[in-house]
């Protein structure tokens, strides 16, 4: 199943960029460490809630040299990379040298079952995640999901 790669670049209106934020909707995002690792990669959930029913998004914090191994998911994902590197390819074997490097801006998908591994190689990177829920990942080979890349 192909990865789905685009370069994404958006602005605001005129008026839109002269309005203030409204600092009374914001609010901290606290973070948890996903799946239970504790290699550092974190997770903070922005709207809904990925083990439900419905539209979920979150950010997603990988440090340098960490990826997930080859895995699947229940529902279609879309990336987009916030800032860093973000590192990926689609299979079975866990190739990190063989990845594809995403810029910040870039966009991705992730197809239903399909078989990938992603993160970060040599930089500290943070992706935004979209889907429908529930999801969860199930690694290929039964392990631990999240590794060293290198």
């Amino acid at each position: 199943m192909p990865l789905y790669l685009c370069r994404l670049s958006c602005s605001l209106p005129a008026a839109a960029r002269r309005r203030p934020h409204p600092a009374r909707n914001r609010r901290p995002l606290p973070r948890r460490a996903t799946e239970g690792n504790k290699l550092g990669v974190e997770t903070a959930v922005v709207e809904g809630d990925p083990s439900k029913p419905g539209y979920y998004l979150t950010v997603n914090h990988f440090p340098a040299g960490v990826m997930s191994h080859p895995h699947y998911h229940p529902d279609e994902r879309y990336i987009i990379v916030l800032r860093g590197t973000w590192h990926t390819d689609e299979g079975e074997v866990f190739r990190p040298k063989e990845t594809v490097p995403l810029k910040p801006g870039d966009f991705m998908r992730h197809p239903k079952g399909g078989p990938h591994y992603d993160g970060a190689l040599d930089e500290d990177t943070w992706v935004a995640i979209s889907g429908y829920g529930p999801t969860k990942a199930t690694v290929i080979d039964g392990g631990e999901l999240f590794g060293r890349s290198r």
